[in-house]
């Protein structure tokens, strides 16, 4: 398919067509939507899957990126008041510090949405409903743009976990589902991918060796699961065997999006005691986070692993009164918050979550103000939804 000419009549005044496009290409997304409006061709040529990725390559490649965070969806349905839970605010990935907010356009019959995971300016949510996650929406903000995903291929949801990821290799953004059976011992989960270039699911088998005899397991779901490095991963925390032969065990999960793959990946061999671990990503690889018992009262040691051909521990940090681990920002900065603390307000006394940043280098910590308990994730402005099958504009 030959790409819409842009200039369609040529005087001395005019630049040649390639530089044209060498300028448009470099646009933020709110100028390139004016720009559609200049003429058809301009409209044709940026909404073209090969424009709308040769934009976001720039914008990669440029450091245009932000962090959006919300209010955290928990166990005990949501940490937060439910019209406050419909605000997502972009934040600079230097500082954190709010630039805007932004509402979320579609509501869930339960009320809550559930972030699922945010890839190159596309957010993914859920409705908080446990054990399902059926209704899914992807949304652009930066073009007002959003969509519902279709009825799942699955003939049973129970104990749902989702994740969202891009593949590169075919341009396509991708949800996978996974959902766990209830028979004993458990079998495999079952699994669909959904296609936004088809708007359709489909099933995918798990294709690696099974436990045969798990009889419990669920998901680490302290963090969205990372998309990294074209795959996506979960940690399965699982109970085998039973009586006095019973042992608690867990394996990650990693999902190639491009071959549709699953593997399983060895997790750190780690003697220390561990109070909690999680699945994040770090400067761009994927990290395991554990926590043990430090030396002080209410002190926690933050073990920092990084995959790369092999796992490497690459920090030890020492956290005093940490409540909850939020992530690191693009430049490998911890966010985390900690205990409450007494404070005097209006000659009354109030307890408040101090929110800070470390320096896993310098150790050097510094307090922002965000709400308690956040879903954090990195953000750029994208052209992706701007045309497609069932797309809202709002």
């Amino acid at each position: 398919m030959s790409q819409p000419t842009i200039l369609l009549h040529r005087t001395n005044n005019h630049l040649p067509e390639e530089i044209v496009l060498e300028i448009l290409v470099r646009l933020p997304v709110k100028s390139l939507l004016r720009f559609r409006c200049v003429c058809k061709s301009c409209y044709r040529y940026i909404a073209t899957p090969n424009f709308i990725n040769n934009n976001l390559l720039y914008c990669n490649d440029h450091n245009r990126g932000f962090f959006i965070h919300m209010p955290k969806t928990t166990g005990s349905m949501v940490s937060f008041s439910r019209p406050h839970g419909q605000i997502c605010t972009v934040a600079s990935h230097h500082t954190f510090e709010a630039i805007s907010e932004l509402r979320i356009p579609f509501t869930f019959q339960s009320g809550y949405p559930h972030f699922v995971g945010s890839c190159n300016g596309i957010l993914c949510f859920s409705d908080y409903r446990s054990f399902e996650f059926k209704d899914v929406y992807l949304w652009n903000p930066s073009i007002r743009k959003f969509k519902k995903l279709p009825d799942t291929c699955l003939t049973h949801l129970f104990n749902v976990s989702l994740g969202f990821g891009f593949d590169s290799q075919n341009n396509n953004y991708k949800v996978v589902r996974i959902s766990q059976s209830t028979a004993k011992p458990m079998p495999p989960p079952d699994v669909e991918v959904y296609f936004l270039s088809s708007d359709s699911w489909k099933r995918v088998g798990l294709g690696i060796s099974w436990r045969s005899n798990v009889v419990f397991h669920k998901f680490n779901c302290t963090l969205t699961f990372p998309f990294v490095s074209g795959n996506l991963h979960w940690m399965i925390e699982m109970i085998e065997g039973g009586g006095q032969e019973r042992r608690f065990t867990s394996m990650i999960l990693s999902f190639d999006v491009n071959s549709e793959k699953f593997k399983e990946l060895p997790l750190p061999d780690d003697e220390g005691g561990c109070i909690t671990k999680c699945l994040t990503s770090f400067k761009g690889k994927l990290a395991l986070i554990k926590f043990g018992y430090g030396v002080q009262p209410h002190s926690l040691l933050c073990s920092i692993w990084v995959m790369g051909d092999s796992w490497n521990k690459i920090r030890v940090l020492p956290i005093e009164n940490l409540t909850d681990f939020i992530g690191f920002t693009n430049y490998g900065l911890l966010l985390v918050q900690k205990r409450s603390r007494l404070v005097s307000t209006n000659s009354e006394l109030e307890r408040k979550h101090k929110s800070v940043l470390i320096d896993p280098e310098t150790l050097h910590e510094k307090e922002i103000q965000v709400d308690y308990r956040l879903d954090v994730a990195a953000y750029m402005e994208n052209l992706a939804l701007l045309d497609g099958a069932n797309v809202v504009s709002y």
